[in-house]
Order: C-alpha cells, then sequence, then structure tokens
C-alpha cells in the first residue's frame, strides 16, 4: 500500500471539511487527496500518481454523464418537461393533488431531468394548486422534493450512472432494482405530505406574483413529449428483458447509455419538430453536466488516495470484530457521503469511489450494494450546504427557517426507499 490509512482518511476528513465551509468541492477533493497521499506516506511522484489513475478510473462514467447532458437538455428546454407535469396535476386534478404532484416530479426526474430543475418546472404549479386547495408550502415542498427523490433512482442521471459504474453494472440494471424502493418512496411522500398539509404556512396570493406564466401554445403536444423517455427506457431495457425472459436474441442486444441517451433525444427533438435546436439543447445539457463531470474527476482522486491505503481493509476488519452486517456499510456511506456533500451525485461518486470496494469484500452483490448507495444518497441530500436546498427554497418561495422545517420529512421519504433497498437486496437477498 503506498498512502497509510491514517493518511487516507485525514484526507478524506479535508475535503468533506472543505466541502462544508463551501469551497468548491471539486478543489475541495482533490486537496484532500494530495494531502491525504502525502501524510499517509506517498512521495510526490506516487501522489501524482494516484490522482492521475483516479482521474482516468471514471473515464467510462464521464462519458455516459456528458451523453445524458444530451437527453436532460431536450427534456428541460423544449417544454417536453413541462406538459408533463402540467398533464398528469390536470388529469388528476385537486382532490388528489398531493399525489399528482409528487408523481409529477417524480415522472420528470425519472425521464432525466435533474431533481432541482424538476422542482422548479412543478413548483408554480404546485403554488397554484396549493392556494386553491389550501395545501401548505411545506406539504407542498416534501411532495415535490419527495416525488424528486422517488425519481432520481430510476433515471438516466448522473448520480444513476455514477452508482451503475461504480460497481461495474448497466445502467438499465440499477433503475430497475430501484424501482421497488422508488414506489414505496412516493407512498409515504404522500401520506408524509398529505398528514401536514396544514402544517406550516399558507401560500399565499404573493406567492403567485412572480409565476412563471408558460402559455400552452408554446409546449410541445403531449405525445411528442413522451417519445425521448419512452426510447431511451425501451433500448436501455432491452436486454435485462431478454435476460429475465431467457430470449436469446434479446439477451444479445447491449446497448449502452453512452450511444442510446443522445439517440433519443435527438428523435424526442424531431418528434417536436424542434430539431434545428438540438445543437442548443446539447449545449444546455453540456453546461448543466460540466460541474458533475469535474466533480467525477475529484471524486475519482480521493477514491485512488483510499483505495492505494490501507483503510478499507481495517474497516472490513473493524466491522467484522465488532459483529455488525457489513451490508450497512452501503446504505451508510451513501447516506454520510450524500449528507457530506449535500448532493446525490457527489454522494453517490464519493461512495462508490472510496468504498465500492470494501463493500463488495462483505459478499455482497453488485447490484444490491448498487441499490443501497444510490438510494441511500437520497435520504439527507438537502442539507443547507447544498445548492438543492437553496434552489427549492426559492422555488416555493420560502425563507431559510420556513426552509429547514422541510428536512426532517423529506428524509423520512428518502430513509424509505432505502429501508427497502436495504431489506430487500440486503437481507433478503432478492437480487
Amino acid at each position: 500500500m503506498l498512502v497509510s490509512w491514517w493518511g487516507a482518511l485525514i484526507g478524506l476528513a479535508i475535503a468533506i471539511i472543505l466541502i462544508l465551509r463551501k469551497v468548491d468541492a471539486v478543489y475541495s477533493l482533490f486537496i484532500g487527496a494530495i494531502i491525504g497521499s502525502l501524510v499517509g506516506g506517498a512521495s510526490l511522484l506516487q501522489t501524482v500518481n494516484i490522482l492521475v489513475k483516479g482521474s482516468q478510473s471514471v473515464m467510462g462514467t464521464v462519458v455516459r454523464v456528458l451523453a445524458a447532458g444530451v437527453l436532460a437538455g431536450v427534456m428541460m428546454d423544449s417544454g417536453a418537461a413541462n406538459t408533463i407535469a402540467r398533464t398528469i396535476v390536470g388529469k388528476m386534478g385537486d382532490r388528489m393533488a398531493i399525489l399528482a404532484l409528487a408523481l409529477a416530479t417524480m415522472v420528470i426526474t425519472a425521464v432525466g431531468v435533474f431533481i432541482p430543475v424538476a422542482v422548479l418546472i412543478v413548483a408554480p404549479i404546485a403554488l397554484e394548486v396549493g392556494e386553491r386547495s389550501q395545501i401548505s408550502k411545506l406539504a407542498l415542498l416534501v411532495a415535490l422534493s419527495g416525488g424528486g427523490k422517488a425519481g432520481n433512482i430510476i433515471s438516466p442521471n448522473a448520480n444513476t450512472i455514477a452508482a451503475a459504474k461504480g460497481f461495474g453494472l448497466n445502467l438499465s440494471q440499477v433503475m430497475i432494482a430501484d424501482f421497488i424502493p422508488a414506489v414505496v418512496a412516493l407512498i409515504v411522500t404522500v401520506i408524509v405530505a398529505s398528514l401536514i398539509k396544514h402544517r406550516g404556512d399558507a401560500v399565499l396570493p404573493a406567492d403567485l406574483a412572480d409565476n412563471p406564466r408558460i402559455e400552452q401554445e408554446d409546449l410541445p403536444s403531449l405525445g411528442s413529449s413522451l417519445v425521448t423517455p419512452i426510447i431511451a427506457v425501451v433500448l436501455l431495457l432491452i436486454n435485462p428483458i431478454g435476460q429475465l425472459l431467457h430470449v436469446h436474441w434479446m439477451s444479445t442486444i447491449d446497448l449502452d447509455a453512452t450511444y442510446v441517451l443522445p439517440f433519443a433525444a435527438i428523435i424526442g427533438a424531431l418528434a417536436m419538430h424542434k430539431g434545428k435546436r438540438i445543437r442548443e439543447y446539447a449545449q444546455t445539457g453540456m453546461v448543466k453536466m460540466t460541474p458533475v463531470v469535474m466533480i467525477l474527476i475529484g471524486a475519482g482522486a480521493i477514491g485512488a488516495t483510499i483505495t492505494e491505503s490501507s483503510l478499507l481493509q481495517l474497516l472490513i476488519s473493524a466491522i467484522k470484530v465488532s459483529h455488525i452486517s457489513g451490508v450497512f456499510l452501503a446504505p451508510l456511506s451513501g447516506i454520510l457521503m450524500a449528507g457530506a456533500a449535500a448532493s446525490t451525485s457527489t454522494g453517490v461518486i464519493l461512495a462508490t469511489g472510496s468504498f465500492s470496494k470494501a463493500i463488495l469484500g462483505f459478499g455482497v452483490q453488485p447490484l444490491a450494494a448498487a441499490a443501497m448507495v444510490h438510494t441511500g444518497a437520497i435520504v439527507i441530500d438537502q442539507l443547507p450546504q447544498g445548492n438543492y436546498f437553496h434552489v427549492t427554497a426559492n422555488a416555493m418561495n420560502m425563507d431559510i427557517k420556513q426552509r429547514s422545517q422541510g428536512i426532517l420529512y423529506e428524509a423520512i421519504c428518502g430513509g424509505s426507499a432505502c429501508l427497502t433497498a436495504t431489506v430487500l437486496y440486503g437481507f433478503l437477498h432478492l437480487i
């Protein structure tokens, strides 16, 4: 081992402290990796080699994340996501308002839109419904955030891609494994939001004053809006379904997200008669994905520092001696890393890069490990040090105190998915 266990631990701690101090996450991760390697006994040249090795290890994920950006750009900028949200809420009506809002956010996130953007899209609709139905802003926030969390673990977003590649899996495998936890999270979200619908501040006319008014004629039709997600899901699921049904020709088709997601996005844009704007949509996706890519590279560096140390062996030994099930390392690593970074994607990247070998060392199957890490990362990713907290606060016209009231309820929603995945895959071994 090039690095001592305590050097790796110091490096990881420094990176997390710097992130909590709002230092740029990429620099925080690189600083932690450098200090951890040097303090842990690596030479200057060995430290550079560790950083390079770690950065190279995430390049496969980087390519797929950039590919996902094209799909996200099309869904966001074309108005397709807005059409889907308004259709769901409109069809279900005010009587099922909380379910409609949670489901709309879940679906929009599930088709590839980033969760903060999904909340921004549905928030104006939620405030309108909340004023009519006398539902508090707190309950509306929980409905949107819980639904977004449920959709986030079954989407072709950066966090799902990172969870899949961190354990050497196909994207579709993780999406399928997380489906039951996502449904449970949706159900719990609706229950929790319904119980607190009169708790907290009411929606006032002033909250609607700045709502963007999008004319229906400016939006694509529902049918054309669904083309992109349907094509992406169908193509990604050909291989898993073929293996499940033992259909040979289907099981031999292994389509990767690298080309499936951009292909689906292009066909969807053409179906919406917006083919001329594909370059614009791709640029939007690139801008949105660039921070994620940079964090991936930084996380690869800190991950390599840990894997080149004796920390993982020490961690495995400590868990065995304490007689605690090693299964818990998967969800706990997702919870703690995402909580520290206040980001699902960053949490998954850190957890898989740093602890994947240790988790697998306990005999946990890769798919089970990916599902538990991934669902763990949505439990407390809404903490105030992250961007999601503030974006959603602005979307719902909440101050810091009002927004903070939702943290515990959101953790219950995300925690239900994590608990479900841990029971199903960690202890019942259903996969």
